[in-house]
């Protein structure tokens, strides 16, 4: 029931309201001046000559910036920001949200819905590798820094550099640049990766292998995802599936039915795991037997799993077993009357075999055959309500009631005009739940 697309950090870089960056042209002159002591051989041997460095590279990283943060009010920043207005405003959109992009000379501000700035592109940097030279320049403080009496701030420093470099790859997938945004997230990962502070940030792995995945960059993504299994960070299984995926990508059959059965005895539940075994058993023609041994295998682990039938079932629906998915989804009911995903999936079973038919029928010239098919089709549709009905009431979860209550509402609308007024009544009810998004 889940569908995972990506790990949102929640690591921004808040900056005090009324702590005033320097201007593009200051912060220039500071990393100049800053680079040129690095430059006397007296002060180069120096940790803080060093450390100075680096902080003003960041100091002209954020300076096009300008005084905003992302999380600020749009009326709150239009009150910081005094006299400084856009050069113009349009409506954009964003993965599919809508934003208020705000033009600035240095900048684009975009706000969301609710008015709060979500995204910060710099447009004009003081410096196009600013964060890249400041991670060098703690690079080189520590190097430099024998008695390591300045190794905390090069933690902290580096670590900041990292969450900048974490932001901006969420900026850029927001912007929908996902080479850019994965390039962000890996270097997010490796500057904290390295020493000092030799840590795995799985949260900037997992968005690297993620965006890369999506740009097909499977070699990369197979890497960030194997970093983030020994790392024992697994997103419930997605990294898994994922990685299986790459590994199939290039070629590599036998480690990907190795990455998915593993991930399958670790994560059942799985959809992503799950759909991936199958589709290669179907695509191989393999024998599918084995995708049952390994259900088996887990309900042996645990005989009283209610969801583990559930996954049989969803096993048995994917293979075209319409029978025994039924009796595999009503075991997991079975066996917990309060988990309603076995009776979501009879009734979506009956449901999207419904569509099937439907679809058939519209393809279907001969008279006799397409009036077979839609009596087939009606069939299936009027089999869904029963279990939806039940999942409906056994369910305590609003959202998923609202959800099972939009299936209703598409059958009993198809059958609105039939003599029988149930139909049109139970319509009418859950067209009602449907709009309101609140269930009585």
């Amino acid at each position: 029931m889940k569908r995972i697309l990506i790990a949102l950090a929640v690591l921004l870089s808040v900056q005090v309201a009324d702590a005033q960056v320097k201007s593009p042209a200051d912060a220039k002159k500071a990393v100049e001046s800053a680079k040129a002591a690095t430059e006397n051989p007296k002060k180069a041997v120096k940790p803080a000559t060093w450390l100075k460095l680096a902080s003003a590279y960041v100091d002209a990283y954020d300076s096009p910036m300008g005084n905003a943060w992302v999380g600020a009010g749009q009326q709150e920043l239009a009150l910081i920001m005094g006299n400084e207005k856009p050069l113009s405003t349009e409506t954009v959109s964003l993965a599919g949200e809508t934003y208020t992009k705000q033009v600035y000379e240095t900048r684009n501000y975009y706000f969301n819905a609710a008015g709060v700035l979500s995204v910060i592109e710099v447009t004009k940097p003081v410096f196009e590798d600013a964060l890249a030279e400041a991670y060098a320049a703690y690079q080189e403080a520590y190097k430099i820094d024998a008695k390591g009496s300045k190794t905390k701030d090069v933690v902290a420093g580096i670590k900041n550099i990292s969450s900048k470099y974490l932001n901006e790859g969420m900026n850029w997938y927001l912007l929908g640049d996902m080479k850019k945004a994965s390039a962000a997230f890996a270097d997010a990962a490796e500057a904290v990766a390295a020493e000092p502070v030799s840590e795995i940030d799985t949260v900037a792995s997992y968005n690297a292998g993620f965006t890369a995945w999506m740009t097909k960059d499977y070699k990369s993504a197979a890497d960030w995802f194997g970093t983030c299994i020994e790392a024992g960070y697994y997103e419930d299984g997605e990294v898994y599936a994922k990685l299986a995926d790459c590994q199939l990508n290039l070629a590599d059959t036998t480690a990907a039915v190795s990455t998915f059965e593993t991930g399958f005895e670790k994560f059942p539940q799985s959809q992503s795991i799950l759909i991936g075994l199958i589709n290669y058993y179907i695509g191989t023609g393999d024998n599918p037997q084995r995708l049952f041994e390994l259900i088996n295998k887990a309900k042996e682990n645990e005989p009283n799993n209610a969801s583990l039938y559930y996954v049989e079932g969803n096993i048995y629906k994917e293979l075209g077993k319409y029978a025994e998915a039924e009796a595999a989804y009503l075991k997991s009911n079975e066996i917990n009357p309060e988990y309603e995903f076995g009776l979501i999936g009879i009734g979506i079973m009956y449901y999207d075999r419904a569509l099937e038919l439907q679809e058939e029928a519209q393809n279907e010239f001969d008279d006799a055959k397409y009036n077979a098919l839609v009596e087939q089709f009606e069939i299936s549709l009027k089999s869904a309500i029963e279990p939806f009905e039940k999942a409906f009431t056994v369910t305590k979860d609003q959202n998923i009631k609202i959800s099972i209550a939009e299936y209703l509402k598409n059958i009993y609308y198809r059958f609105s005009t039939d003599p029988d007024p149930k139909y049109g009544e139970n319509y009418r009810k859950y067209n009602a739940i449907v709009t309101s998004g609140t269930v009585e």
